[in-house]
């Protein structure tokens, strides 16, 4: 079961994006028209609205949400360019004026840690990587991480933190995204090695990880959903 955080202003956007998900099978865990309303702690992906965020906040809210969990952002217009947007930490972005069915795909795109962007515009370039600063892995990443790297399972990893197996699945995800590793037994592998940013030894400094691209480390992929026909939203 996927849980959502939708945030839009437009009242009759956010009923139409609700009935989607649910139709999709997806539980809606909070429908929000303000930003104010807090992000939902249960959420394994939060869609955000643009248009329902201050202009010159709107990078600083999604990179904050982008700490707690997966961010799809539904564009407006007008709005930043699409870079700046996926360089506050937004996994996808799409036009809100695309199809329900191209909305949830893409949101199921960037719940499984693949980068989704509009046609006709380009991921920004990886950071390069260094010793001194990794990906922003929230606390309870960090603890999930940590059990990873010492080879629990998931399920030992639930009994420890004293949380559900579901919940262990979301925050894999969500550090699968943020590290940009494609699958489980990857991210095993490379915590048993200590080769995870943000897996701190005992002296307190992170480990290395090779940049993306190099051998050993694999690279995101990009998807871009196909644009559809018909919109199943009333826009604002």
């Amino acid at each position: 079961m996927i849980r959502i955080d939708a945030l839009s202003s437009c009242p009759i956007y956010l009923v139409g994006l609700v009935q989607i998900l649910h139709k999709e099978g997806m539980t809606v865990v909070s429908a929000r028209t303000t930003p104010d309303e807090k992000l939902s702690w249960l959420a394994d992906a939060a869609v955000l609205d643009v248009d329902s965020l201050p202009r010159l906040e709107s990078l600083e809210y999604i990179a904050e949400t982008a700490r707690t969990t997966t961010v799809l952002v539904l564009l407006g217009d007008p709005c930043l360019p699409v870079e700046e947007y996926l360089r506050a930490g937004t996994t996808g972005v799409i036009d809100k004026r695309e199809t329900g069915e191209n909305v949830i795909a893409a949101l199921r795109a960037v719940i499984a840690g693949t980068k989704v962007i509009p046609d006709g515009h380009l991921a920004p370039p990886p950071a390069e990587c260094s010793e001194a600063e990794g990906p922003n892995l929230s606390e309870r990443e960090e603890q999930v991480l940590r059990q990873i790297s010492h080879g629990l399972t998931h399920g030992q990893i639930a009994t420890r933190l004293r949380i559900s197996p579901h919940t262990v699945d979301t925050y894999v995800k969500r550090i699968r995204a943020k590290l940009g590793v494609g699958n489980k037994a990857e991210l095993t592998r490379l915590a048993l090695l200590g080769r995870l940013p943000g897996l701190r030894h005992r002296s307190g400094q992170p480990s290395h990880l090779p940049c993306h691209g190099h051998a050993g480390t694999p690279t995101e992929t990009t998807a871009r959903p196909p644009r559809g026909k018909e919109n199943a939203e009333t826009r604002c």
